[in-house]
């Protein structure tokens, strides 16, 4: 099977294989070294891997000695064996894993992709599954399968694979060359020149720029401002850590996603505290209330979460750790912490190098759509730019442009309170519950963040002194006179949509509607070339690196490195597709 990848891969330049028989990854490392050995290999590797659970590092190590080179490497950025969809990078980012952990049939449900060979174990799925097989199968895709019975076969050629004549092999192997047309499901093609012009140089700008950049794209930054992260992301520290609930819904799911894919993508720049400010310390979440406290602790039971993603501390067990009573127990995420925003822009806008061209102190005004490009103008109608592609990463800005000011952002008040570090609390861990406190950064911490309904920008006392009672309501025993601490912070605005989740993808033609009577989110017409990364409200720094990264793939026709499900869930055009429906008789 190897020999045929190998083959196969030599006319492309980017390759994925599917493998639901990943066991400890010897197939994959197997592949990996063949990629690595043949010098006609293709420029990319996709593997998406379906991942049993129950082995651990070592016992994956052991199971991977012949390629202990290989092994050491894909071991060091082992994630946290938590469900979904986990993407790595490889060998200067050219091997793209993305490991599956969860229920096999569920997790082939939410693939999209484009499939070039398949590994599969015996799989007892229903024809429905097999179909889907189908669906993701890109023409002539190699399938190498143990065959359990006759029957499995003949769904497996239902789905348009032809099994070589093989009599009695306990192993089969099968191409698919379906009687009916092959179709692809993206919205829109890839562009055939990989150039973007991306309005913000915050966090969600800075992203795109280094998620396209690190794929050959040549990338055009256009900021209003003089400089980087002056607005949303322009805080001096922001805190990362995951979301959990009960029902484990699609935000939390997202939310974990983007923490675990964040921290890698920032290990590949140096890591917290080298390539950028910031440090990874913990994040310790109280609970709002007794109540609360004994929601989250029955959680805890009924999860299984490692300790290095999340563990329960009753309140003894809190205050211990932080070094100050609080007022219930928490949730601490140990691979939690905080970050400089602008001194993360800045590393992902220098790890773009030569792609990366620039222009501050200038406001995009208008877009102008030509025959096969956008093209930028300023106030006094003088091109900036122009490109294939135009990537809305500018918050609120958003809003500014006929095409797209009907999308449903809105601008929420944060003001952060700074205080002085000898009248705030020593604390190592990022503490967080109704409101959050941050370890003295450069002599200060943190304390925020109001939300409030307003355009104020000035700092006012009465959101200073609410940040200050939400802390004391964390940490009790808190004395110090609040009265005669100085009105010091800084005041930003959230862009956040309407059901609090980003908008991540090619934005709606809000102008034209589907003729279909059930219309599904491909069928809504879109602005060809204009894209959206907007609307991550207060969790811009787990946000940027997933959004970025989701948009690419979609831009490059690879794999999505979430369940499709998720993706759908940060589509642009999921309102319209909603208002639609309701208006359908």
């Amino acid at each position: 099977m190897i020999e045929k990848i190998v083959a196969e891969w030599r006319q492309k330049s980017s390759y994925t294989v599917l493998d639901t028989a990943f066991e400890a990854g010897q197939q994959f490392l197997a592949i990996w070294q063949a990629w690595r050995d043949d010098a006609a290999r293709p420029q990319q590797l996709h593997y998406l891997a379906w991942l049993p659970t129950g082995l651990s590092i070592a016992e994956m190590a052991q199971k991977q000695s012949e390629w202990a080179e290989l092994s050491e490497a894909l071991l060091a950025v082992w994630p946290v064996a938590v469900p979904g969809f986990h993407r790595i990078y490889l060998d200067q980012n050219q091997i793209v894993l993305t490991l599956m952990i969860g229920d096999s049939a569920k997790c082939v449900q939410q693939i999209d992709a484009r499939i070039d060979a398949f590994y599969l174990s015996a799989q007892d799925w229903p024809l429905s599954l097999w179909t889907r097989l189908g669906r993701l199968a890109k023409a002539q895709a190699i399938l190498r399968m143990p065959m359990s019975s006759d029957s499995q076969q003949k769904m497996v050629e239902n789905a348009g694979f032809v099994f070589e004549n093989t009599p009695g092999a306990a192993v089969k192997n099968a191409c698919f060359c379906p009687r009916w047309r092959i179709t692809t499901p993206r919205t829109q093609p890839p562009p055939v020149q990989r150039h973007a012009i991306i309005l913000g140089a915050g966090l969600a700008g800075a992203a795109a720029c280094q998620r396209l950049a690190l794929r050959g794209w040549k990338v055009t930054l256009i900021e209003r401002h003089a400089n980087i992260a002056q607005e949303a992301s322009g805080n001096l520290a922001g805190i990362f850590m995951p979301l959990l609930s009960r029902d484990d819904n699609p935000t939390s799911r997202l939310s974990r996603n983007a923490y675990l894919f964040a921290r890698h993508v920032w290990q590949s720049l140096g890591g917290i505290g080298n390539g950028f400010s910031g440090a990874a310390c913990g994040v310790l979440q109280i609970a709002r209330d007794a109540a609360h406290a004994e929601a989250q602790q029955n959680l805890s039971q009924q999860t299984d979460f490692p300790a290095e993603y999340a563990q329960w501390l009753a309140q003894p067990a809190a205050s211990a750790l932080l070094g100050a009573p609080v007022s219930g127990g928490g949730w601490l995420f140990p691979g939690g912490g905080w970050v400089h925003p602008q001194s993360l822009c800045r590393a992902m806008l220098q790890a773009c190098g030569s792609q990366l061209q620039t222009h501050f102190n200038v406001s995009a005004s208008t877009l102008i759509k030509m025959a096969d490009s956008w093209q930028v103008c300023d106030e006094n109608g003088a091109e900036i730019a122009t490109a294939p592609v135009v990537i809305l990463a500018n918050g609120m800005g958003a809003l500014s442009f006929p095409q797209t000011c009907d999308l449903p952002l809105t601008a929420i008040r944060g003001q952060v309170t700074y205080l002085d570090a000898e009248s705030a609390p020593a604390i190592m861990p990022v503490l967080c519950g109704d409101g959050y406190l941050t370890p003295a950064i450069n002599g200060l911490c943190s304390i925020g963040a109001t939300y409030d309904n307003d355009a104020e920008t000035a700092l006012r006392q009465s959101s200073q002194d609410e940040n200050l009672a939400r802390l004391h309501q964390i940490l009790p025993d808190w004395t110090a006179d609040v009265t005669v601490l100085p009105l010091t912070g800084r005041v930003g605005f959230r862009c956040v949509a309407t059901d609090r989740l980003p908008l991540v993808g090619a934005l709606p033609d809000t102008t034209a509607t589907s003729p279909l009577r059930e219309p599904q989110l491909k069928d809504i017409p879109r602005l060809p070339g204009l894209y959206g990364l907007l609307g991550y409200a207060s969790r811009g720094l787990i946000w940027a690196p997933l959004a970025a990264e989701l948009l690419a793939a979609e831009l490059n026709d690879e794999p999505l490195p979430i369940e499709a499900e998720l993706a759908a869930a940060l589509d642009p055009a999921r309102f319209i597709l909603k208002a639609q429906r309701r208006t359908k008789p």
